[in-house]
């Protein structure tokens, strides 16, 4: 039976729940426990699939098909435990069941209560699987006090009390602002966050406390006596230059003895952290420096390409550079010379998305690396537009384009050889779609198959020619445009094992020009870095020394 942690947030949002859960469940692996990661939402979307990524940032999927909180990547890089769509739940997917239960008649006719049908559907999600770890880490979004949160708090506060005294500890993480008028590190925001945590009936543990700098031991002793947990137990978490500093800086705080003492187990395993030595290593000792340019169009917020950062960040740790990125927007040249904008650069990579908006530049950044022979890599929407180029510049289709911009704007406008998506293989059945469906959680969602040629750069790339990726589209490469795209000079290095769906393009004849309709960023670690993205790193790192 798992032992489980919750983590909770005060003072302020976006603290670094999800970084030290994250870090937290990697300690406890290096100490050799088995663990898995949880993620409970208290937004009424029922999933983050439809919401801007201004508002959520990146929407992380799953190998079976789920779209999550980005949250959920960090869990997934950290600790290298691949998350499963009974890992991430928000108050809309458990109000929405709870309402399907009601309509079937499953309560028999009683009143439908947050205590105790929707907290008992909370529990229910947070026991899935309890016999599969060591640990279940569970985090609650949002911070104590937000008024939805309150049933997943109540949730896990009744979930205590039903299990053997001594399976389940809580942990909060808050904020000790520095005031810099006075001089003085504040502890008073996170006594006010504690008294409301055991307003509700939750006393927490250990403390994790965000700081710019080390927190004196008269504020420990402070925190400790006002928040009744132990000195021990008050973790400092100073801001990092990366995240991957985080497990060696949460075990040289003492986080994960803190948390096996105060689960009584002793003697503790002795913690192998060889692996994450290694990667700090990497990150810090580097031999250059190469630029690549991101040309999207959420740019604004980083977020809302977290794990291709990331990925790129791994690929820079295998090649043992640093890769400098720079947020270029699609919009900012979709109507003159892209060069001023992207000349300079060792790689450009093209990441997914949604909508007309900022293609045209997406459209010239791919004609740019083409032709001008940069390293480009085209993820998703990239890889689309990496075809609709090559199209209309190189293969005699002037109208070339995507039938989402046509629905879109609600008139045909191009020829369409990227197409809707209206039937495809899952498994041993097939999938339909039409246009008119729901938005949410209907697109070509999760790990599926591919089938790589045989000597082609993405063959060697991976080493292998069978591989599987997670997808997130609901738009393809039409396979009837192939013949002509190929005698044109673009090559369908990867398909789908029925032939039917392109899933990788490729120019023979550059040094590095790669479309995958798939997310390899999905599947990237520091420890395992993705091999398209190490190989991408590697020519940027040729180009780098060129220059």
């Amino acid at each position: 039976m798992a032992r489980y942690i919750f983590i909770t947030g005060g003072v302020v949002s976006s603290l670094g729940k999800g970084l030290a859960s994250a870090a937290l469940g990697a300690l406890l692996q290096a100490r050799g426990f088995s663990v898995r990661l949880r993620k409970l939402d208290p937004y009424l979307n029922v999933d983050p699939g439809t919401m801007s990524p201004f508002e959520h940032g990146e929407v992380f999927v799953t190998d079976d098909g789920a779209e999550t909180d980005l949250d959920l990547g960090h869990y997934e890089r950290f600790t290298g435990v691949a998350a499963r769509n009974t890992d991430s739940i928000s108050s809309g997917r458990v109000y929405s069941t709870v309402l399907e239960k009601e309509r079937r008649g499953d309560y028999l006719g009683k009143t439908i209560q947050v205590i105790p049908h929707v907290t008992n559907e909370i529990k229910d999600f947070i026991s899935i699987g309890d016999d599969e770890v060591d640990f279940m880490l569970c985090e609650i979004g949002g911070t104590v006090g937000d008024i939805e949160g309150l049933p997943f708090f109540e949730a896990i506060r009744q979930f205590s009390q039903d299990k053997p005294r001594g399976q389940c500890i809580f942990m909060h993480l808050t904020l000790l602002p520095y005031i810099k008028a006075s001089g003085e590190l504040k502890t008073k925001p996170t006594q006010h966050s504690v008294k409301e945590l055991r307003s509700i009936g939750i006393a927490p543990d250990i403390l994790v406390c965000r700081s710019e700098g080390p927190i004196p031991v008269k504020e420990r002793e402070k925190l400790a006596l006002f928040c009744n947990v132990r000195p021990e137990s008050v973790i400092a978490a100073q801001d990092l230059s990366t995240i991957y500093d985080a497990p060696l800086a949460y075990h040289r705080e003492g986080m994960d003895q803190a948390v096996l003492d105060a689960f009584q187990i002793s003697p503790a395993p002795k913690p192998d952290l060889t692996k994450w030595e290694d990667v700090s290593d990497r990150i810090h000792n580097t031999d250059g420096t190469v630029k690549v340019a991101i040309v999207g169009k959420y740019t604004q917020l980083e977020d809302a390409y977290k794990s291709i950062a990331e990925a790129l960040t791994h690929g820079g740790m295998a090649n043992r550079v640093r890769v400098k990125i720079e947020w270029v927007d699609a919009e900012l040249f979709e109507n003159e010379d892209p060069a001023p904008h992207l000349e300079g650069f060792h790689a450009i990579l093209v990441p997914g998305g949604f909508g007309e908006r900022g293609t045209e530049g997406k459209i010239k950044a791919a004609e740019f690396a083409r032709t001008r022979k940069v390293p480009y890599l085209g993820i998703c929407l990239g890889m689309q537009m990496a075809v609709i180029e090559a199209a209309r510049n190189v293969a005699g289709l002037a109208t070339a384009g995507s039938e989402e911009f046509d629905h879109e704007a609600g008139k045909k406008r191009f020829e369409p050889v990227v197409y809707h998506l209206k039937e495809w293989v899952q498994g041993n059945h097939k999938v339909e779609r039409k246009v008119g469906d729901d938005k949410g959680g209907t697109m070509r969602l999760g790990a599926y198959d591919a089938v790589l040629t045989a000597g082609s750069r993405v063959a060697d790339a991976y080493g292998k020619i069978q591989i599987d990726e997670r997808h997130r589209h609901r738009y393809e490469v039409d396979i009837k445009y192939r013949e002509q795209l190929e005698k044109a000079g673009l090559n369908f290095s990867g398909m789908s094992p029925d032939g039917h769906l392109p899933e990788i393009v490729e120019w023979p004849d550059h040094p590095w020009f790669i479309g995958v309709q798939f997310h390899p960023e999905l599947k990237s670690k520091p420890f395992a870095p993705h091999p398209l993205f190490e190989d991408f790193v590697r020519a940027a790192k040729d180009v780098s020394r060129l220059v």
